[in-house]
Protein backbone atom coordinates (compact mmCIF):
# COMPACT_ATOMS: atom_id res chain seq x y z
CA UNK A 1 0.00 0.00 0.00
CA UNK A 2 1.27 3.47 -0.90
CA UNK A 3 2.07 5.97 1.77
CA UNK A 4 1.55 9.58 0.74
CA UNK A 5 3.87 11.78 2.73
CA UNK A 6 3.34 15.17 1.13
CA UNK A 7 0.91 16.73 -1.33
CA UNK A 8 1.31 19.98 -3.21
CA UNK A 9 -1.01 21.70 -5.62
CA UNK A 10 0.26 19.58 -8.53
CA UNK A 11 2.28 16.74 -7.00
CA UNK A 12 2.14 13.76 -4.66
CA UNK A 13 5.29 12.73 -2.82
CA UNK A 14 4.83 9.10 -1.86
CA UNK A 15 6.47 5.79 -1.14
CA UNK A 16 8.06 3.91 -4.02
CA UNK A 17 6.18 1.34 -6.11
CA UNK A 18 7.69 -1.60 -7.94
CA UNK A 19 6.39 -0.01 -11.16
CA UNK A 20 8.52 3.11 -10.54
CA UNK A 21 11.73 1.13 -11.01
CA UNK A 22 11.64 0.86 -14.82
CA UNK A 23 10.94 4.57 -15.30
CA UNK A 24 13.56 5.45 -12.68
CA UNK A 25 16.10 3.30 -14.51
CA UNK A 26 15.34 5.27 -17.69
CA UNK A 27 15.84 8.55 -15.82
CA UNK A 28 19.12 7.31 -14.32
CA UNK A 29 20.45 6.14 -17.68
CA UNK A 30 19.62 9.44 -19.40
CA UNK A 31 22.83 11.33 -20.23
CA UNK A 32 21.07 14.69 -20.00
CA UNK A 33 19.67 13.99 -16.51
CA UNK A 34 22.96 12.50 -15.30
CA UNK A 35 25.21 15.16 -16.87
CA UNK A 36 26.46 16.41 -13.49
CA UNK A 37 26.93 12.97 -11.94
CA UNK A 38 29.97 10.73 -12.44
CA UNK A 39 28.08 8.46 -14.86
CA UNK A 40 24.63 7.25 -15.86
CA UNK A 41 23.42 4.25 -13.89
CA UNK A 42 22.77 0.74 -15.19
CA UNK A 43 19.43 -0.94 -14.42
CA UNK A 44 21.12 -2.89 -11.63
CA UNK A 45 22.66 0.27 -10.13
CA UNK A 46 19.34 2.11 -10.37
CA UNK A 47 17.48 -0.75 -8.64
CA UNK A 48 20.17 -0.84 -5.95
CA UNK A 49 19.62 2.89 -5.43
CA UNK A 50 15.87 2.32 -4.92
CA UNK A 51 16.68 -0.47 -2.45
CA UNK A 52 18.89 1.95 -0.47
CA UNK A 53 16.15 4.60 -0.57
CA UNK A 54 13.64 2.11 0.84
CA UNK A 55 16.11 1.00 3.53
CA UNK A 56 16.65 4.60 4.61
CA UNK A 57 12.88 5.06 4.96
CA UNK A 58 12.72 1.94 7.13
CA UNK A 59 15.63 3.12 9.29
CA UNK A 60 14.80 6.82 9.69
CA UNK A 61 11.22 7.43 8.55
CA UNK A 62 12.53 9.94 6.00
CA UNK A 63 13.99 9.63 2.53
CA UNK A 64 13.77 10.40 -1.14
CA UNK A 65 10.08 10.45 -2.06
CA UNK A 66 8.74 9.23 -5.38
CA UNK A 67 7.18 12.23 -7.14
CA UNK A 68 3.95 11.75 -9.03
CA UNK A 69 1.93 14.27 -11.02
CA UNK A 70 -1.50 14.46 -9.38
CA UNK A 71 -3.43 14.99 -12.58
CA UNK A 72 -1.95 12.05 -14.51
CA UNK A 73 -0.50 9.73 -11.85
CA UNK A 74 2.79 9.74 -13.76
CA UNK A 75 6.01 9.05 -11.81
CA UNK A 76 8.61 11.71 -12.69
CA UNK A 77 11.53 11.22 -10.29
CA UNK A 78 12.34 11.93 -6.66
CA UNK A 79 12.66 14.77 -4.19
CA UNK A 80 13.46 14.45 -0.52
CA UNK A 81 16.02 13.73 2.13
CA UNK A 82 19.17 11.66 2.44
CA UNK A 83 21.36 11.21 5.51
CA UNK A 84 24.99 11.68 4.43
CA UNK A 85 28.08 10.66 6.36
CA UNK A 86 30.97 11.13 3.94
CA UNK A 87 34.19 12.80 5.04
CA UNK A 88 33.58 16.58 4.98
CA UNK A 89 33.52 19.12 7.84
CA UNK A 90 29.71 19.51 7.75
CA UNK A 91 29.06 15.74 7.98
CA UNK A 92 27.01 13.94 9.15
CA UNK A 93 23.89 15.77 8.05
CA UNK A 94 20.65 15.69 6.12
CA UNK A 95 20.64 16.60 2.45
CA UNK A 96 17.65 17.71 0.41
CA UNK A 97 17.95 16.63 -3.20
CA UNK A 98 16.02 15.97 -6.39
CA UNK A 99 16.21 14.13 -9.68
CA UNK A 100 13.42 14.78 -12.16
CA UNK A 101 12.99 13.32 -15.64
CA UNK A 102 14.09 15.82 -18.28
CA UNK A 103 10.62 15.52 -19.84
CA UNK A 104 9.40 17.53 -16.84
CA UNK A 105 12.13 20.14 -16.47
CA UNK A 106 11.33 23.87 -16.40
CA UNK A 107 7.87 23.34 -14.92
CA UNK A 108 8.79 24.20 -11.33
CA UNK A 109 8.29 20.65 -10.04
CA UNK A 110 11.65 20.41 -8.23
CA UNK A 111 11.11 23.77 -6.53
CA UNK A 112 7.48 23.05 -5.62
CA UNK A 113 8.21 19.65 -4.15
CA UNK A 114 11.40 20.77 -2.38
CA UNK A 115 9.53 23.66 -0.72
CA UNK A 116 6.91 21.18 0.49
CA UNK A 117 9.68 18.90 1.80
CA UNK A 118 11.21 21.78 3.76
CA UNK A 119 7.84 22.51 5.37
CA UNK A 120 7.46 18.80 6.19
CA UNK A 121 10.99 18.64 7.67
CA UNK A 122 10.18 21.60 9.92
CA UNK A 123 6.89 20.06 11.06
CA UNK A 124 8.51 16.68 11.77
CA UNK A 125 11.64 18.26 13.31
CA UNK A 126 13.94 16.27 11.02
CA UNK A 127 17.03 18.31 11.90
CA UNK A 128 18.26 21.79 12.73
CA UNK A 129 20.00 22.39 9.41
CA UNK A 130 19.37 21.01 5.95
CA UNK A 131 22.10 20.89 3.30
CA UNK A 132 22.16 20.66 -0.46
CA UNK A 133 25.17 20.43 -2.72
CA UNK A 134 25.98 19.98 -6.35
CA UNK A 135 28.89 20.05 -8.75
CA UNK A 136 29.94 23.62 -9.56
CA UNK A 137 28.79 23.48 -13.23
CA UNK A 138 25.24 22.35 -12.28
CA UNK A 139 23.61 25.78 -12.39
CA UNK A 140 20.02 24.48 -12.79
CA UNK A 141 20.23 22.56 -9.51
CA UNK A 142 21.92 25.50 -7.79
CA UNK A 143 19.05 27.71 -8.96
CA UNK A 144 16.57 25.40 -7.22
CA UNK A 145 18.63 25.72 -4.02
CA UNK A 146 18.37 29.50 -4.27
CA UNK A 147 14.62 29.45 -5.04
CA UNK A 148 13.89 27.33 -1.97
CA UNK A 149 15.65 29.82 0.28
CA UNK A 150 18.98 28.09 0.87
CA UNK A 151 22.15 30.09 1.54
CA UNK A 152 25.49 29.55 -0.20
CA UNK A 153 28.05 28.32 2.36
CA UNK A 154 31.06 27.83 0.12
CA UNK A 155 32.88 25.24 -1.95
CA UNK A 156 34.20 21.80 -1.07
CA UNK A 157 35.90 18.94 -2.85
CA UNK A 158 33.64 15.88 -2.92
CA UNK A 159 35.62 13.02 -1.36
CA UNK A 160 33.94 10.35 -3.51
CA UNK A 161 35.41 11.78 -6.71
CA UNK A 162 39.02 11.41 -7.87
CA UNK A 163 41.43 14.34 -7.86
CA UNK A 164 41.16 16.16 -11.17
CA UNK A 165 37.61 14.91 -11.90
CA UNK A 166 35.67 17.72 -13.57
CA UNK A 167 32.83 17.35 -11.00
CA UNK A 168 34.97 17.16 -7.84
CA UNK A 169 34.41 20.78 -6.76
CA UNK A 170 30.95 21.23 -5.26
CA UNK A 171 28.86 24.17 -4.08
CA UNK A 172 27.37 23.81 -0.61
CA UNK A 173 24.08 25.40 0.43
CA UNK A 174 22.24 25.17 3.73
CA UNK A 175 19.01 26.20 5.41
CA UNK A 176 18.29 26.45 9.12
CA UNK A 177 15.05 24.74 10.00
Amino acid sequence: MDTTYIETERLILRSWRVTDRAVFAEINSNNKVMKYFPKPLSIEESNGFVDRINSEFEETGFGLYAVEIKETGEFIGYVGFHRFTFDVPFSPGWEIGWRISDKFWNKGYATESAMACIKYAREKKLCNRLYSFTAVPNIPSENVMKRIGMTFDGLFMHPALAEGHWLKEHKLYSLDL
